[in-house]
């Protein structure tokens, strides 16, 4: 019993930690797919923009208490998400990229104040089709055997996408625009010489293909995309021996003359190998007819006497000459022969002489086309250089004198005899349209004789033509004007292209295409633009017309040129007024204009002057010329200086207006102008009075203004009768008390009719008649005989204010006529509205004013009785 209290003192004391101990918060795990709680299992496209939201943190504290959430990385790791303390909104920061990171480690914490809770999450980052495939171990040069089997491969290409899936897959593809001898396999980039193609190195040294990686396509962004690289393979050709050695120089002829000494070389054979690519070595051997007279060095293929000439018992030795290739193994190749011709000469009495096909020659000629390929041998020239004298006495050199750098001479130097060779040098200068001929002069001259005997031989090359001009017009734009008169088939102007070639290619045919080209044609050969026979140009409707015109020969080179046509205005429209009868409100001191217009394209065919050409009397009206205002003379400044001016007859103004353009010839037009003149005492005296003179020559634009005000009144009506209806409704329902009704003194009805009158020219007073009713009793301007529902609350009653009808009515004084209504029966009235009756003399009412007046004064009693 002695324990007893301690005991139940610390169970009391536990009891009260526990009470007041606070729990930490704690995330919502809500698994895969989620997107909130505690990012368990989260992953996030690599393609997600940078800002959006992509996670919500959802946590709770079990006390209740708020909590914040918090996001971090670690030190060395980008931040890559931000969050928002008190929603838990994750928000991507940073642009992902799954290949240089597919995992994002963070550390996740929700804390009520106290306690925190840290959770460590990780992301994961997915792929998205944002790599392109690339390739590796570039550049691509291949090194192929001309003697390649056909189906061999030859390389491969290679490319990685760093992507994953069907976006990482890559497929190989050639890019050629032209059938190839090659394919690549679309899976492996092995790229193969194809079935039945061969390679030749003669023929091309080198081939440069063009091949395309392209992935298996993936999303990126929300949309499948597919994306390919390409690469450059470089396949050169390398040469194969299997050709054979080739003579260069042909036919070989050489001398030997009698003072020649043994050992002394007589010419010089030159052969290479077929195969330009890797040429082997050659050597050259005499093979029979040499009788033991003559060597030839095996290295340079220079042919020696061994002998001396007297000791020669032929006079004409033929030689073969072999020409072995020496493979780079040192084993024998190939093999060439070539017949070798020395002749046995005495003296040098003999000049270098050139042979043609039927011998001695002085003047050779050849046709050709134009720009040859660089290299090639003028093959039509069979020419041959020969001295007959005998060792150094044969020895001459070969030249070309003329325009340099177009063509060569081979051989340079000659031995007795040599065929010549001539070579294209410069293609480019072998040019038809520079030179229709070209003339050289072949110069053979002596090198070792003291004579330096020399001749020459003309060489013409007639040029031949080729298609190698595109026509060119003479001007990039061609501007032409032509008035909008003309009649079909006029001519408009003519272009011209010139086509430097000749004969056919050198035609032009001419053609026109274009939005503007439709009203006009070409002459396909001379160039000429004229109208179509049908066309009918109006400069008002198209002033100016814009086409190509197309220069082309028969083999389709072409070139353009623009073509702009405007069209001159002809005066051919007459001025038009609006109306040719028009009448018009002039105020005193103010103008009153007139407009014509002209349909006319340009000035000055579409400037108007206008002037009065009659006016009766002529002295009280003046116009501008240029504007059409008209104003009262300068003398006139009242009504009744112009009652001075026609104290009697009608006093309607009438005037003749001409409106007349400045063309040439010139046009007019002539309007009738009647012209009501009214002071502006009128217009002082309050808008109203100006609006109705406004709308005096176009009635319909008051009674627009009065249809709108009426159907104004007409909508409030009937708002305020559908508000009262329910309000009334509402009323029996919430609170059916009766209620004590008293009628609502109603104003006096009155019915104004307007009746109008047929308008007369002579007396504008007439225009307008204005009758009065009598009182109609039963008339209710509130409603249309129907009592409101007994529910409905009295409206306030209307003001007791009503419209004076004694006042002195409006009067508008007029030049031409006077605006007045009839007088209804009604009582006398004041003395002083009687005296300023006979002060005026015999005033009228402006119908107009008083209708209008009168229409308002029903609307305020309309308005007031409601509200």
């Amino acid at each position: 019993m002695g324990r007893g209290p301690p005991a139940v003192l610390a169970l009391w004391m536990l009891f009260l930690s526990l009470a007041q101990a606070n729990f930490a918060p704690h995330f919502f795990d809500n698994g895969a797919g989620s997107t909130n709680g505690n990012m368990a299992l989260f992953s996030l496209p690599e393609d997600t923009p940078v800002g959006s939201h992509v996670y919500t943190l959802n946590g709770t504290d079990p006390e209740g208490d708020p909590v914040s959430y918090h996001i971090s990385f670690n030190p060395s790791a980008r931040s890559v998400f931000s969050v928002d303390p008190n929603l838990g909104n994750i928000t991507l920061i940073e642009e992902l990229d799954r290949e240089r990171e597919d995992e994002i480690e963070a550390i996740i914490s929700i804390s009520d104040g106290l306690n925190l809770v840290a959770e460590k999450v990780t992301i994961l980052v997915t792929d998205a089709n944002d790599e392109a495939p690339r390739f590796i171990q570039e550049p691509y040069v291949v090194q192929v055997p001309e003697d390649t089997p056909s189906g061999s491969s030859l390389a491969r290409v290679r490319a990685v996408d760093r992507d994953t899936g069907s976006a990482g897959s890559v497929t190989y593809f050639l890019k050629n625009p032209h059938p190839s001898e090659f394919s690549v396999d679309r899976h492996s980039g092995v790229l193969r010489l194809q079935a039945g193609a061969t390679l030749d190195f003669e023929k091309a040294r080198a081939h440069f293909l063009t091949v395309v990686a392209k992935d298996g396509g993936g999303k990126l962004r929300g949309a499948d995309v597919v994306l390919s690289a390409t690469t450059e393979v470089t396949v050169n050709v390398e040469d194969v021996q299997d050709m054979a050695p080739v003579f260069v120089g042909t036919p070989y002829y050489g001398y030997v003359y009698e003072d020649t000494l043994p050992g002394s070389e007589v010419l010089t054979v030159v052969a290479m190998d077929g195969d330009r690519g890797k040429p082997n070595r050659v050597l050259y051997s005499l093979v029979n007819g040499s009788d033991g007279a003559f060597e030839i060095n095996e290295t340079s293929g220079a042919i020696s006497v061994t002998q001396s000439p007297s000791q020669l018992r032929r006079e004409v030795y033929e030689l073969h000459v072999q020409v072995t290739e020496v493979s780079s193994a040192g084993t024998p190749a190939a093999q060439a022969m070539v017949p070798v011709t020395i002749r046995i000469v005495d003296l040098n009495n003999h000049p270098p002489t050139f042979y043609g096909e039927s011998g001695p020659q002085n003047r050779f000629e050849l046709s050709m086309y134009e720009h040859p390929p660089q290299g090639e041998i003028l093959r039509g020239l069979k020419i041959t250089v020969n001295d007959s004298d005998q060792g150094a006495n044969a020895k001459f050199n070969l030249r070309l004198v003329g325009p340099g750098g177009i063509f060569r001479v081979v051989p340079q130097t000659v031995l007795n005899e040599a065929q010549v060779t001539i070579i294209v040098e410069n293609s480019a200068a072998i040019d038809f349209e520079k030179f229709k001929v070209l003339t050289f002069k072949l110069l053979a001259i002596e090198v070792s004789t003291p004579e330096k005997f020399s001749s020459t031989a003309d060489v013409v090359i007639q040029l031949l033509d080729t298609n190698d001009n595109v026509p060119k017009f003479t001007s990039h734009y061609y501007v032409a004007r032509i008035p909008e008169n003309a009649p079909g088939g006029s001519n408009v102007l003519a272009v011209t292209a010139v086509d430097p070639d000749t004969g056919p290619w050198g035609e032009v045919k001419y053609s026109i295409y274009g939005s503007g080209a439709d009203l006009f044609l070409i002459h396909p050969s001379s160039g000429i633009i004229y109208t179509q026979p049908w066309a009918s140009l109006d400069a008002e409707g198209t002033s100016r017309y814009n086409f190509y015109v197309k220069a082309e020969d028969m083999e389709g080179r072409y070139s353009l040129a623009e073509v702009f046509i405007t069209l001159l205005d002809v005066n051919d429209h007459y001025p038009q007024f609006g109306k040719s009868v028009q009448e018009k409100i002039m105020v005193l001191g103010s103008p009153v204009k007139i407009e014509a217009t002209d349909q006319d394209a340009e000035e000055p065919n579409n400037l108007l002057d206008y002037s009065i050409t009659h006016a009766e009397p002529a002295n009280v009206f003046d116009i501008n010329t240029h504007t059409g205002e008209i104003w009262l003379k300068n003398s006139i400044r009242s009504l009744d200086a112009l009652h001075n001016i026609t104290p009697n007859g009608d006093r309607t103004w009438s005037l003749e207006v001409q409106a007349k353009d400045r063309g040439s010839p010139s046009f007019s037009t002539t309007a009738l102008l009647k012209i009501d003149i009214v002071d502006t005492e009128m217009l002082s005296r309050g808008p109203m009075a100006a609006f109705l003179m406004q709308t005096k020559e176009n009635p319909m634009k008051a009674v627009g203004v009065l249809a709108g005000i009426m159907a104004i009144i007409v909508a409030l009506t009937v708002l305020i009768s559908t508000a009262t209806f329910w309000r009334n409704k509402k009323s029996n329902k919430v609170q059916p008390v009766r209620r004590v009704l008293r009628k609502r003194p109603s104003p006096a009805p009155r019915s104004i009719r307007i009746e109008w009158l047929k308008f007369r020219r002579t007396k504008a007073a007439d225009k307008f008649v204005l009758k009065e009713a009598p009182p109609n009793e039963n008339c209710n301007n509130n409603s249309r005989g129907s009592t409101p529902p007994p529910q409905a609350p009295a409206p306030p009653p209307p003001p007791s204010t009503a419209p004076s009808m004694g006042q002195a009515p409006w009067t508008v004084p007029t030049v031409s006529s006077s605006l007045g209504p009839q007088q209804p029966q009604q009582p006398s009235p004041k003395p002083r509205a009687v005296a300023k009756r006979k002060a005026v003399g015999s005033p009228v009412q402006s119908a107009l004013v008083s209708e209008l007046r009168q229409k308002f004064e029903k609307k305020n009693l309309h308005s007031k009785a409601y509200f």
